[in-house]
């Protein structure tokens, strides 16, 4: 971190106003020779590492998985309200370690996702299927599918996107065509 020398002071000063300022009267002291220090540590660039820090190791390509989508977002274009779009984004597992898809959720309760459940072996094809219903829903739309999955990064998004035009009185009347698949 590199902090100025009146960023510092600036901060120093304010931190002493308000101990001064305070009703603590015995510990003054201490907390101004614990100012004092953190302020030449800012000075120094010298990093403190808090007690409680955790060791981070970097992953083990080993150990994961890999999406390899043919397409990520889905444009379906206009659609009327009403209509139903369901799309299946397929990938296969370029890891080097079976993936697993532990969780996906939908943006909004319009958009429901399905996946392979079962482990990916490397190399193998697995699917998320998106069905996005339009019921109530008008103009641009863009709802998006939260994978979390034991790859790098371990959160990937799908996204459709497209109009959804606002149903007429007379286009209401007719039956559904149901949904539509893409």
């Amino acid at each position: 971190m590199n902090y100025s020398k009146t960023t510092v002071w600036i901060l120093g000063i304010s931190l002493l106003l308000t101990g001064a300022c305070s009703q603590g009267g015995g510990d003054k002291d201490d907390r101004i020779k614990a100012l004092e220090q953190k302020i030449s540590q800012l000075e120094q660039n010298q990093v403190v590492t808090p007690a409680n820090a955790q060791n981070i190791q970097a992953s083990d390509p080993s150990s994961m998985g890999a999406f390899a989508f043919e397409e990520e977002v889905f444009d379906f274009g206009t659609i009327q309200e009403g209509e139903v779009v369901e799309k299946l984004f397929t990938f296969e597992n370029s890891g080097q370690a079976p993936l697993v898809i532990s969780n996906i959720q939908a943006s909004c309760g319009c958009t429901s996702p399905e996946w392979t459940k079962t482990p990916i072996k490397p190399g193998e094809e697995g699917f998320v299927k998106v069905v996005f219903n339009s019921t109530g829903k008008s103009g641009v739309q863009s709802p998006t599918v939260t994978i979390q999955a034991n790859t790098s990064p371990n959160v990937t998004r799908l996204r459709l996107k497209g109009n959804v035009t606002r149903k007429t009185a007379s286009a209401s009347s007719g039956p559904s065509a149901g949904p539509v698949k893409r």
